[in-house]
């Protein structure tokens, strides 16, 4: 009789592939602003990012959060203890920060305020700042960015990116005030489907430090 092969529980196991988001950085532009088809050259190196959209800033060392809120449509049945057909009723993606800076995304984006054009805040520094508490909420649609940055192993930059071509407020936190913290305006968006776009999330994972992975064996 033949003694049977080991079977190998490392098989698969790539630590070169866990990754982590060092540096987050996430970008707003007005619903007009145009849609994001590429952010990577054909090298993989990130490119400019397109006027228009304008930076959040510092957030809270939370990062980035995106809950996926998946609902379920099952079919029970006399003979079964366990559902007999279940089907996806609803999946919702939403991303949710808490900002630490008072710029003009943040506050824009906490208040419905345009980011360009017509009731848009002045550049810091060149005039005051004031707005009205709308009457009725002003929640306009955006488009939005958010880019990741990690390391392989040579060095090499690993992005990580999402585009939401349609996503608006959905929710926000407390606006704080104090002495020993920063002011946060903190919100969370909820992505829509752009018709336009076919999707309400787009997503990339490249840059040079991604290529020069080797394939993976299994």
């Amino acid at each position: 009789m033949s003694t049977p092969t080991p079977v190998s529980l490392e098989t698969g196991l790539h630590t070169e592939y866990i990754r982590k988001q060092l540096v987050q950085a996430i970008f707003a532009a007005d619903i007009s602003t145009a849609v994001i088809t590429n952010p990577f050259d054909t090298d993989g190196n990130l490119v400019t990012i397109p006027a228009g959209f304008v930076p959040i800033g510092y957030t809270t060392d939370d990062g980035i959060s995106f809950p996926s809120d998946v609902s379920m449509a099952d079919v029970t049945s006399s003979q079964s203890s366990e559902p007999t057909r279940s089907d996806v009723e609803s999946d919702v993606l939403t991303a949710t920060w808490s900002p630490q800076e008072t710029n003009t995304a943040t506050v824009a984006m906490y208040e419905g305020l345009p980011l360009s054009g017509t009731g848009a805040l002045p550049a810091i520094g060149s005039a005051a700042w004031t707005w009205d508490r709308a009457k009725s909420g002003r929640n306009p649609f955006r488009r939005l960015l958010f880019i990741g940055l990690d390391y392989g192993d040579d060095g090499g930059e690993i992005y990580v990116v999402k585009f939401m071509p349609r996503a608006r407020l959905s929710d926000k936190d407390d606006e704080t005030w104090s002495r020993a913290d920063p002011t946060t305006r903190p919100v969370t968006v909820t992505a829509y489907r752009d018709s336009t776009v076919g999707t309400s999330c787009r997503n990339w994972i490249d840059g040079p430090g991604w290529r020069s992975l080797a394939p993976s064996g299994g």
